[in-house]
């Protein structure tokens, strides 16, 4: 009878307890690994809803403006056509103001005209001089309401506090209640937050100055980080000779990439207005900034595109006679032009989104125009919204939280245009 078989000294028995303990072990050190990975992602996009929605609840507000509603019969006043600037404007407005007060008291004249923005008389003036019809008959023009009576329409005021921790007076209610009673009070979407430039005061203040700003500071960047990033990238990868100096040039790209934006601003700060004396403020400086600070990404990303172009579409192209020119310009660059595209775009995304540099090039001026060119002192969106968020008034926090999502909205686009470009153009060899 044949003995039974027994297991080789040195092999493995797969079954015993050992080994399934030790499967077991590895097994569940593979599932709390899963775990962490999972919880880690779930932790991440909380904290992002958590953000965004933060953001979105603060800053919704400011997309609507209160505004009131007042008949106004110029032709009354008897206003010179040719004299509109010299007109008692205030003086105009505050008497076509004064039916929805009543009979008001010389001691609360400066309470009830300020639940009016302060420059009321200038928007009514500003549009009669647009549309000098108005001088004859009656028209209806539409008011912003000051700070504190849009936050009162928007639920931002408790009345049942005491008054004096309020910001508006129980008088002040009482006249906002009798206007919205007579159906002269409005919430509609706040344009001006897109059309008008920075003011002191938060119902006129808008985003325009700032958005013209970033625009002609993006472009300056896009004109000379785009040719100067190619054309360092193409003598790098395609025709400098491998030697210490070309290792250490990469080597400071590389390293350069990683440098903070503020060391940029400095830079910006003693050669551009310090030596060559250009203008704070100006949207050139900025670019300038920029583009110093996108050069290293840009580089590295068209290095990385033109690698990507396999090596038989350059032997092919030499080895019909074009020139190594002629190979790079007419068959490995357009090649590679989707990715280098999708990086340019991205590298601006970040631009677009860069504060401190500007805050040292003085881009965070109060401007209260739109810049006309490059050389204009201009702000920048990421500055608006650290101005915005310096200021005491209340109205200007919710603007704050607007801004952030307008700016957000613009790297959101940008960065989906960069997916388009890649997804539509791009070749897998």
């Amino acid at each position: 009878m044949a003995a039974p078989a027994s297991t080789p000294i040195g092999a493995i028995d797969w079954q015993s307890k050992e080994m399934a303990a030790r499967r077991k072990s590895r097994y569940a050190a593979e599932s709390r690994l899963k775990a962490y990975g999972l919880t880690a992602i779930v932790l991440a996009l909380g904290f992002l809803v958590f953000l965004i929605g933060s953001i979105t609840y603060t800053g919704y507000r400011a997309f609507t403006q209160t505004m009131v509603s007042v008949e106004i019969d110029l032709s009354a006043a008897k206003i010179d056509q040719n004299k509109l600037m010299e007109a008692n404007w205030r003086g105009i407005v505050r008497d076509a103001l004064r039916v929805y007060g009543g009979d008001i008291p010389r001691r609360d004249e400066k309470a009830y005209f300020g639940m009016f923005t302060d420059q009321a008389a200038y928007l009514i003036r500003d549009q009669v001089i647009a549309d000098p019809a108005r001088l004859t008959g009656t028209h209806t023009y539409t008011i912003p309401m000051s700070d504190p009576a849009d936050q009162l329409a928007k639920g931002q005021v408790d009345r049942d506090i005491p008054e004096n921790q309020r910001r508006i007076s129980d008088k002040q209610i009482a006249w906002y209640d009798a206007m919205v009673a007579r159906n002269v009070v409005s919430t509609p979407f706040n344009w001006g937050l897109f059309f008008n430039s920075d003011s002191r005061f938060p119902e006129l203040a808008g985003l325009a100055g700032a958005i013209s700003g970033s625009f002609w500071m993006l472009l300056v960047t896009l004109v000379i980080s785009l040719p100067m990033g190619i054309a360092a990238a193409i003598y790098l990868e395609e025709f400098a000779p491998k030697n210490r100096w070309t290792d250490l040039i990469e080597v400071n790209i590389n390293n350069l990439a990683a440098v903070p934006s503020i060391i940029f601003g400095l830079l910006g700060l003693a050669v551009f207005l310090g030596w060559f004396g250009l203008p704070r403020s100006a949207p050139l400086v900025g670019g300038l900034v920029l583009s110093l600070m996108t050069l290293p990404t840009l580089i590295i990303t068209t290095r990385n595109s033109l690698k990507s172009v396999p090596s038989s579409i350059r032997e092919a192209a030499l080895g019909v006679g074009a020139s190594k020119h002629e190979a790079i310009f007419h068959h490995i660059l357009p090649l590679a032009m989707p990715a280098v595209m999708t990086g340019t775009i991205i590298s601006l995304a970040r631009a677009l989104g860069e504060t401190a540099p500007l805050l040292l090039i003085g881009m965070n001026a109060f401007i209260t125009s739109e810049p006309g060119g490059v050389m204009d002192a201009a702000t920048a969106l990421p500055t608006q919204i650290y101005i915005w968020a310096d200021s005491p008034e209340r109205g200007f926090v919710a603007r704050t939280s607007a801004a952030i999502l307008v700016l957000l909205g613009f790297l959101i686009v940008m960065n989906g245009i960069a997916i388009y470009l890649r997804q539509r153009f791009e070749r897998r060899w």
